[in-house]
């Protein structure tokens, strides 16, 4: 058959042979304890459905068999439309090719497919989103077809038979494409157009990592204990900073290249150990870069200014070379670094028998691991629109945290890359709303003095830049929200369902239950972020608390550069993926902005001005905040301070609704909107002016035009808080 998941590689190699950029750490083989441990972490493995039975396996490589020769099909079929000679027809060919988990062997239970359609020359992309298209919707077999022609990289979707098969398309500049073809080859991208070299790239960089890691089996059962492990240690999402499929898979094979005798039991216990003590931003390479003399942009930092600030360079090992986790953040970062530590500590239990395989995949409690957290509500009126708007602001919560992360008073801000279903505003309104959960650290104050931090201007510049990358892709529709709110741990149970504070606290074989009973399949794969459906019963009749946070509406113009790539593959090309999960995969960069300590009657109810792309530099703490002035003052809704036991106690500073009124006056010579709020029970009436900018700066370095004429009213989101010691 021609498509087992890596069969096609040899599987075990010489170990005499020299694998990656410098010698092995140890060539030692392995003893009869480690294999007996290997075949533990097997064992433990099991129970999370990350191994596939062998009939759905041949039902896989069934379905791809007849999708590859649909693909032969129309490409004869073009090819005769096109009046090419008979001689050629008859020896065309176009080949489906298999990339990413499927690939390399690690599929799980209900995973998607990655593929590539290879196409000779005289067949176009027009021709794939059209022709082929139309022959898809023909076959009984093929549901939820739907093409995403714009994105960054084009794709078309579909479910085959119940298998659900992302396939991309790549115009090779051959005549005919031979059986045995091999993508690898550096030549096959002259003359190519940008968007084939990306459809390519996953091909190829998937196809060098199994050529080269020693011993292809020890890499994939350690692949796949290491990618459980980091989904259900919440930093399996390369979209919200954390890492994808193709950098854990990129570290797995580092690790088997300095040990490559080794079986997956020690692998795991390596791959902790190396990479606990990893100097960062040394970065991780596979192989030497090559220069194949094409011009296309490559990692390399002594050429690229931005690329000497990367935090945790990981290189993929096929020209050109990529940084596969430009979107690590400072805290993320830190957020893995401990948990390689704490991965290490407990292998080494496991290595002498102190611990069971199955306390590495016990969930940690991430609603019990902080004192505060930011929680993030994106909402919109129908299910269509809810998903585009998830998929945008999930590719952007990476710059919130970037926000955070350098103000002066917060010291980590970590985002699980879990959503939940939100609570609804209005039980007689439809509306769908998804939530995502921030914890945050902030520093220990020295003496005695009560500090007020503002987080709205770090919270207000990330939903500006959203807002206006929804206008310029055509996306936004009114209603389309973005609500923030700090919650403290103990509140927490008033918007998350008991269910998942409930399991992150049983041990692990009670987790494995629960988590099967509430559909919570912790080993779906997916190479950018979790695609992880919630339980939604228990948050339907959950309480929105509007008393603390009352989202307000303010007039903020927005937009974004609609010749902007990244643009388009957060807005398009991401917001199909499963859960309104974002496939986005350019680097962005928030803009170092400042924030400020405030007394506890100040409030401002101006929206701060947004900042300009900067030079490459490394990021920097906040040390005062952007010009503004006071609008109006309002009282403050306080918690009562005995009630927290924490030693950071918080006061949450409320803020009257803004709405964009309907005899409000926009003076075109001054650049005024003028708004008037109202305020609900003893807030008072406020009026604000707020100033619109002639040209608005992107904070994600993107170059940004002239804002529309017509400003729209969006959610407008504060966050005060009183540090006291």
């Amino acid at each position: 058959m021609p498509f087992p998941a890596a069969n096609q590689v040899q599987t075990s190699q010489q170990s005499s042979k020299h694998y990656g950029i410098t010698s092995p750490i140890s060539l030692a083989l392995p003893k009869e304890v480690d294999l007996v441990l290997a075949q533990k972490l097997t064992e433990a493995l099991k129970p999370y459905g990350v191994f596939e039975e062998e009939l759905e396996l041949q039902r896989r490589i069934l379905v791809l068999g007849k999708l590859n020769t649909l693909v032969k099909e129309w490409i004869r079929d073009i090819s005769e439309t096109k009046n090419l000679p008979m001689s050629i027809i008859e020896n065309v060919g176009g080949k489906i090719f298999t990339f990413g988990s499927y690939r390399l062997g690690v599929h799980t239970k209900g995973a998607d497919i990655d593929a590539l359609c290879v196409a000779p020359r005289h067949v176009e992309r027009p021709d794939f989103f059209s022709s082929f298209y139309e022959k898809l919707k023909e076959q009984e077999e093929v549901k939820d077809l739907r093409a995403v022609e714009e994105a960054f990289v084009p794709v078309i979707k579909l479910s085959f038979d119940g298998i659900e098969i992302d396939i991309l398309f790549a115009r090779l500049a051959l005549q005919t494409i031979p059986e045995d073809l091999d993508l690898r080859d550096d030549g096959l991208l002259k003359n190519l157009d940008i968007r084939c070299i990306r459809s390519l790239n996953g091909c190829r960089v998937t196809d060098e990592i199994l050529h080269l890691v020693p011993n292809i089996e020890n890499f994939r059962l350690t692949l796949r204990a290491i990618k459980l492990w980091a989904k259900r240690h919440n930093i399996y999402s390369n979209i919200l900073g954390f890492l994808g499929g193709v950098s854990w898979a990129m570290l797995v094979a580092r690790t088997c290249q300095l040990y490559p005798n080794a079986v997956a039991s020690t692998l795991v216990h390596k791959f902790f150990l190396v990479f606990s003590k990893w100097e960062w931003p040394n970065p991780v390479l596979l192989k030497q870069p090559e220069d194949c003399n094409l011009n296309l942009p490559v990692w390399d930092p002594r050429v690229t200014p931005s690329d000497r600030y990367h935090l945790m360079p990981i290189i993929t090992p096929a020209y050109p070379q990529q940084n596969s986790t430009y979107n690590v953040s400072v805290s993320t970062r830190a957020v893995m670094i401990d948990e390689f530590k704490q991965g290490l500590a407990i292998t080494d239990e496991i290595l002498q028998n102190k611990a069971e395989w199955s306390k590495l995949f016990e969930a940690p409690n991430f609603f019990q691991k902080y004192k505060h957290y930011i929680v993030l509500l994106a909402s919109a009126p129908t299910e269509k629109q809810h998903l585009e708007w998830v998929g945008l602001v999930e590719s952007k919560i990476r710059i919130l945290v970037g926000n955070l992360e350098k103000n002066e008073f917060i010291t980590l801000a970590h985002v699980n890359p879990q959503s939940f279903p939100g609570p609804k505003e209005e039980i007689e309104k439809e509306e769908f709303s998804t939530m995502w959960v921030i914890g945050i650290v902030f520093k220990k104050m020295e003496g005695s003095e009560n500090l007020n931090v503002d987080l709205t201007y770090d919270i207000q510049s990330f939903t500006d830049t959203v807002y206006r990358q929804a206008i310029s892709s055509k996306m936004f529709e009114p209603d389309m929200k973005i609500t923030a709110m700090h919650v403290k741990r103990k509140q927490l149970h008033q918007l998350l369902p008991n269910l998942v504070i409930q399991k992150r606290r049983k041990h692990s074989t009670e987790g494995v239950r629960l988590l099967n009973e509430s559909s919570l399949d912790l080993s779906l794969d997916s190479d950018n972020s979790m695609s992880i459906p919630s339980p939604t019963a228990a948050l339907k009749s959950c309480p929105f608390n509007h008393a603390a946070n009352p989202p307000g509406h303010s007039p903020v113009p927005s937009a974004t550069n609609p010749l902007d790539p990244q643009a388009k593959a957060d807005a398009v090309g991401s917001t199909d993926s499963p859960g309104g999960v974002s496939n986005g995969q350019k680097s962005a960069s928030a803009a170092a902005k400042s924030t400020r300590a405030v007394t506890s009657t100040q409030a401002m109810n101006r929206t701060p001005p947004l900042t300009g792309p900067p030079a490459a530099k490394p990021a920097v703490k906040r040390t005062g905040s952007p010009p503004m002035e006071e609008r109006s003052k309002k009282p403050k809704l306080e918690e009562d301070p005995a009630a927290e036991t924490d030693s950071t106690a918080m006061d949450i500073e409320a803020r009257s609704s803004l709405e964009l009124a309907s005899g409000e006056e926009m003076s075109e010579s001054q650049g005024e909107v003028n708004t008037e709020g109202e305020g609900k029970d003893s807030e008072e009436k406020s009026t604000a002016s707020v100033p619109v900018p002639q040209i608005v700066l992107n904070t994600d370095l993107s170059d940004v035009p002239l804002l529309p004429p017509n400003p729209i009213p969006v959610v407008k989101n504060s966050i005060k808080l009183r540090l006291s010691r």
